[in-house]
């Protein structure tokens, strides 16, 4: 796992029976509206990874807020858990464990040591082991008249790492929903051998139908990179709206899966000899300057 310029092991070499690079696996994408029931909505995942994992796939992502989407802002104080311990991350273990899957949960409030969570997204092998933790860099602050007003600064305290997770599948870039707006994230995530890119989100209706794919598929061709993108969609409130449309994008900008306005999941494969034939033709990586 390569950490704000560090290396480290991602745990799960012991679990792999030889060295061969993966050229091809199918990954998932869960789309689902999350509401203020921590234990239902666990249940949906289940389910839903379940159903991912007998689809195929090696690698499922989780959208942000998949655990609890409240209220308001300070709602989720009530339910953010230590990194390593509490309900929501026992169950995230197991979910892997019992799938056997690469399973990425997008953005959930960690407690720190101040007044502020993170919002967290954790990687799990599939020993059900956490291997990785990526704390949101950019927060969501934004005030539309008459559409949207949310200031996730006054409870959430920003990340400051990048985080790529080196798997048997691929190495996987982390980010979380606002981040997708800060293309030099990206461009540090392909850099350090990113494959695949995450961005689990929780995209407002507004901003969604207008900006989504148009940004997903940006980073997908600036960075030649696979991008999933898992969604929260639907009104989880009478505050919360959000958009859908999880999508998985291929390193030529094709949407190869999007979920459709409902709960559900999409799946589609990865194919690495593909991406080395597009790094190869169009290879705009190695003619950066800057």
């Amino acid at each position: 796992m390569w950490k704000g310029g560090k290396q480290a092991k991602s745990g799960y070499d012991s679990l792999v029976s030889d060295g061969q690079d993966r050229r091809r696996f199918l990954a998932a994408c869960v789309q689902m509206t999350s509401r203020g029931d921590v234990a239902e909505n666990l249940e949906t995942l289940r389910r839903r990874v379940g159903e991912a994992a007998g689809r195929g796939a090696e690698l499922v992502v989780l959208p942000e807020n998949f655990a609890f989407m409240g209220v308001g802002e300070n709602d989720k104080m009530a339910i953010a858990e230590p990194l390593g311990d509490g309900p929501i991350q026992t169950a995230l273990g197991d979910m892997a464990r019992a799938a056997q899957i690469w399973l990425v949960a997008g953005g959930m409030p960690e407690r720190t040591e101040g007044a502020k969570v993170h919002n967290s997204c954790l990687v799990y092998d599939p020993g059900g082991t956490r291997v990785a933790v990526y704390r949101k860099i950019h927060l969501f602050d934004v005030q539309i008249p008459g559409a949207a007003e949310f200031m996730e600064s006054r409870t959430v305290a920003p990340g400051a790492e990048t985080v790529v997770v080196e798997t048997p599948l691929a190495p996987v870039g982390l980010s979380v929903c606002y981040d997708l707006r800060f293309p030099e994230l990206y461009r540090e995530l392909a850099r350090h051998g990113a494959r695949v890119v995450v961005v689990p989100s929780a995209f407002t209706l507004h901003t969604g139908k207008d900006h989504w794919h148009t940004l997903l598929r940006a980073r997908a061709i600036e960075n030649q990179v696979y991008v999933l993108a898992a969604a929260q969609f639907g009104r989880a409130n009478e505050k919360r709206v959000t958009y859908g449309h999880s999508l998985i994008v291929d390193p030529w900008g094709a949407v190869v899966a999007e979920a459709s306005d409902r709960e559900g999941v999409v799946v589609a494969e990865i194919d690495l000899d593909f991406q080395d034939k597009v790094r190869r033709e169009l290879p705009c990586l190695s003619h950066r300057r800057i």
